[in-house]
């Protein structure tokens, strides 16, 4: 319990560093009471308990340590953290900055909104026009071996996977590509070797264990593909413990929410890697071979 306990207050001082990347204050007008980056720390923190504002501002009020590592002179009302999210939206992307690995995995889910219950979606509502089926698709992609998300791409409707390939990737660099039959395509396959120069590892359509060829004829190898489960277990991780439904009730407000989750992640798991959380990254190798061309 002691360990766990000092844990969130790891917790706290990893998600406090990370903030470093926004603006102390959005304005020269500013009270200046809390900061952005005690704002957010406390925003982070309420996904990681899985609760309102209002309930983050009760846990702040009964722990005087959280307070202290937060630095706060007082605890703020739960509005100050709702106006803080109306205004992050524009700049939150810029807290998720790796771009270096060997071996990256695409993958999307989604996630429910709290605006509709599943009963009334589903059951009370199953013969009726207004049947709906509203989620927020997340696609990522994430480091095979460090497990920590990279890149995200969000989307409030059905779409094919293969739309948000190239948006995922276009930022980073890596040695392989992990994903499944969702992904290929033979235009995504060029650009991932002839552009990011990399090993796409992704299964053909209507084939079993085939993953293309080279411009020679020789078969792609596939032996790394069995690593794509890693990126199954990360969306059911960051399900079970930051929950698996958004409260807010604008899109511009449930992309901040899902986004703060994402960074919650990669919070708990720097927390293993003490490297990464210097921002250090491995030097990037380059696979020298000629542009292949897909049978």
């Amino acid at each position: 319990m002691i360990r766990e306990y000092y844990d969130y207050l790891k917790f706290i001082d990893d998600a406090l560093d990370i903030a470093k990347k926004l603006p102390r204050y959005f304005s020269k007008f500013s009270n200046r009471i809390y900061c952005n980056h005690q704002k957010f720390a406390i925003y982070v923190l309420m996904q990681k308990f899985k609760t309102t504002t209002r309930g983050i501002v009760s846990i702040l009020r009964a722990s005087s340590d959280i307070r202290l590592h937060l630095g706060l002179s007082r605890v703020p009302v739960h509005t100050t953290i709702v106006r803080f999210v109306n205004k992050i939206r524009k700049q939150i992307n810029k807290l998720l900055d790796i771009r270096q690995a060997d071996i990256i995995a695409l993958d999307s889910t989604g996630f429910d909104l709290e605006s509709k219950s599943y009963y009334y979606r589903t059951v009370w509502n199953s013969n009726r026009r207004q049947k709906t089926k509203k989620f927020m698709k997340l696609s990522i992609a994430v480091d095979v071996d460090k497990q920590l998300i990279l890149t995200y791409h969000l989307r409030k409707a059905r779409s094919n996977d293969i739309r948000e390939g190239p948006y995922l990737i276009k930022n980073l660099f890596f040695n392989k590509l992990l994903a499944d039959k969702g992904y290929d395509s033979k235009k995504f396959r060029n650009y991932i070797i002839r552009i990011k120069k990399a090993l796409p590892i992704i299964p053909k359509r209507h084939h079993t264990n085939y993953y293309g060829t080279y411009w020679n004829g020789r078969k792609i190898p596939g032996d790394d593909y069995c690593r794509r489960g890693i990126v199954e277990n990360i969306f059911f991780c960051l399900k079970r413990k930051y929950g698996c439904i958004l409260r807010n009730k604008s899109c511009a407000t449930q992309k901040v929410e899902l986004i703060s989750k994402l960074i919650a992640f990669n919070v708990d798991r720097m927390q293993h890697y003490f490297c990464l959380f210097l921002r250090v990254a491995p030097a990037h190798k380059i696979i020298n071979f000629k542009y292949p061309l897909y049978i």
